[in-house]
């Protein structure tokens, strides 16, 4: 599970799951992350300030003048040897997915760049389960695995000055979202009209590392009516 722990400056431990970007690695990646986050809660241990997961490591930053990094990794070696729960039971999140033209603005040249027609693309992209590997880039941006090999892309050679909030985004084997207006250059397949990241509530962020998330295809008459719900009212 665990292969190593180094100390990642004067206030930080990364923990090392290995090289590869798997389902399986990133699993022990979020048990971790969340089984230190219980211990920390419980037993009221302070001086840890944030834990951040990514797809095969975790960074632990620390307070240096509550605690030091021996006690951090005195705590990350009792659970070295801690098993994956058996039954991982991902959060299912649907989200709702307009893939109107005036939306997914590279359908079309996804079309050619693939040979497939756009009703595959779309068909595809509904029937693939996205798996949360981490978030990262702008608060609430969620990186998702596990796009059909058959939907690889690449990069655009010249990135957008702006992609407007709710963007879906496809590149190589990843689809993601973009929370707020951004510049980017991945490929825009279409849009949601959901918020993805509110500051305002306990748990700002819709989508979390280890969630499981489907899309729910809409029109775009459906996507203007949530979009005002949640933007304008």
């Amino acid at each position: 599970m665990i292969k190593n722990i180094f100390e990642y400056g004067d206030q930080a431990i990364l923990i090392d799951f290995g090289d590869e970007i798997k389902k399986e690695i990133n699993q022990n990646v979020i048990f971790i992350f969340k089984t230190l986050k219980k211990i920390i809660k419980e037993n009221q241990i302070k001086g840890i300030e944030n834990l951040t997961p990514s797809y095969n490591k975790l960074v632990i930053q620390f307070n240096l003048n509550i605690t030091d990094s021996k006690e951090v990794i005195k705590l990350v070696e009792n659970l070295k040897n801690e098993k994956l729960e058996t039954k991982f039971n991902p959060k299912k999140i649907e989200i709702p997915i307009s893939y109107d033209l005036e939306y997914g603005i590279d359908l079309q040249r996804l079309s050619k760049i693939t040979n497939l027609d756009i009703e595959a693309i779309v068909s595809m992209h509904l029937n693939t389960k996205f798996y949360v590997y981490m978030l990262g880039f702008l608060p609430g941006f969620p990186y998702m695995g596990d796009l059909s090999p058959q939907l690889y892309s690449k990069r655009l050679e010249t990135p957008r000055v702006e992609i407007k909030e709710g963007s879906v985004i496809i590149v190589e084997q990843f689809c993601a979202i973009y929370p707020y207006k951004s510049p980017g250059g991945w490929n825009i397949i279409g849009r949601t009209p959901l918020k993805l990241f509110d500051q305002k509530l306990k748990q700002p962020s819709l989508i979390n590392p280890g969630d499981e998330v489907s899309f729910k295809n809409i029109s775009k008459e459906e996507f203007l009516k949530i979009y005002k719900k949640n933007y304008e009212s």
